[in-house]
């Protein structure tokens, strides 16, 4: 079986399709599309769209074309200004992350192809998340190496919508031979981060299962779905967070990044959970804070957040001698940078939101 470097082409420019800059990102496309829903695309119309999303999101127009595109490989968007699936504006106007998840899965399921682009469309029946899932179904679990070796593969030459065991091992071993699965860490990690979004899909110590699957396996506490094993990264991550305080304050003894809190005891703490974060999130020093003992344990645990400027939000849950002492407390404002407050936000809406 030969083989050619042609590949899957998918790359998220949001890795968290529910945070508030996909989210924004998406609307403002929708809104647009809304406008001229009789207008013909014209480069200059997609340039209008570019700009109405730099004016709100300041990102470089490189990103924003990125951002559109994966909008358009998942089936959020149609090629070439098109409109949208109604699907869409029912993620927009979700009332949950939950329920945002089961109408992704719905999206992506019924539109998603990754060679589609804004400007390029490409209309076939045959997509490519379509068929992962059916090859899943026929083979029962799929390792990241064999999932990295299908985005090698030419759907359009499987009319039965799925590769056996024997035809996914010719490809492992092929992909593997030629260095494609060394070389494809970046694709195949937006590409995992993507099932995990998924309803009923989980992965287990790096292979992808159905849920029902995995439990008839594992047993029913799955609660360790996404398993990283790497505590040479976590020491790295712990040593960068503590240079950041010590640098960013001028100081030899590094303290918590929360000013008005005692500092001896200091642990670094995930403010998006690390089974909650992708390869690349997990060991990101900004998805990360160096705060006092008792302080990261209740941050870590939804009983406080941060709001956006930096003000401590503490939950109703906690006692009225610890809202005193959160009230004096507030994010050191020389640690709030972009992408930190991005990961806030994601702690604000998911881990702090229900209490």
């Amino acid at each position: 079986m030969q083989i050619y470097e042609q590949y899957w082409s998918y790359t998220a420019a949001f890795t968290d399709l529910f945070g508030t800059k996909a989210v924004t990102s998406l609307k403002i496309c929708v809104d647009f599309l809304d406008v001229h829903t009789n207008d013909l695309y014209t480069k200059e119309l997609y340039e209008e769209l570019q700009t109405e999303i730099k004016a709100v999101l300041q990102i470089d127009y490189i990103s924003i074309r990125k951002a559109v595109n994966q909008f358009v490989k998942l089936g959020f968007l149609k090629p070439l200004l098109a409109g949208y699936p109604s699907e869409t504006r029912e993620f927009l106007m979700a009332s949950s992350n939950a329920k945002r998840k089961s109408i992704l899965s719905k999206i992506v399921y019924k539109y998603a192809n990754f060679d589609n682009s804004m400007t390029s469309p490409i209309y076939g029946e045959k997509r490519q998340i379509n068929f992962v899932l059916k090859t899943l179904e026929e083979i029962g679990h799929i390792s990241e190496k064999e999932l990295t070796a299908m985005m090698l593969v030419d759907i359009n030459r499987y009319p039965n919508g799925y590769l056996t065991p024997i035809e996914l091992s010719q490809y492992y071993r092929s992909a593997d031979a030629n260095g494609f699965i060394a070389r494809k860490y970046n694709q195949i990690s937006h590409l995992k981060n993507l099932l995990g979004k998924l309803d009923d899909l989980v992965s287990c110590d790096g292979t992808i299962y159905y849920e029902t699957d995995a439990k008839n396996l594992f047993g029913e506490n799955l609660e360790n779905k996404k398993i990283i094993k790497e505590p040479y990264l976590q020491r790295v991550y712990n040593c960068e967070l503590i240079d950041e305080s010590k640098s960013t304050l001028g100081k030899s003894k590094a303290e918590s990044m929360i000013v008005g809190t005692q500092s001896q005891a200091l642990v670094p703490v995930h403010i998006k959970p690390i089974i909650e974060s992708n390869e690349n999130e997990a060991f990101d020093v900004n998805n990360g804070l160096l705060l006092s003992g008792e302080i990261g344990t209740l941050f870590e645990k939804g009983y406080m957040s941060i709001d956006t400027d930096g003000t401590i939000l503490p939950s109703i849950l906690l006692s009225d001698d610890m809202h005193q002492i959160l009230s004096r407390a507030r994010l050191n404002p020389q640690f709030m940078n972009e992408q930190r407050m991005d990961y806030l936000d994601f702690h604000r809406h998911q881990v702090f939101a229900d209490r």
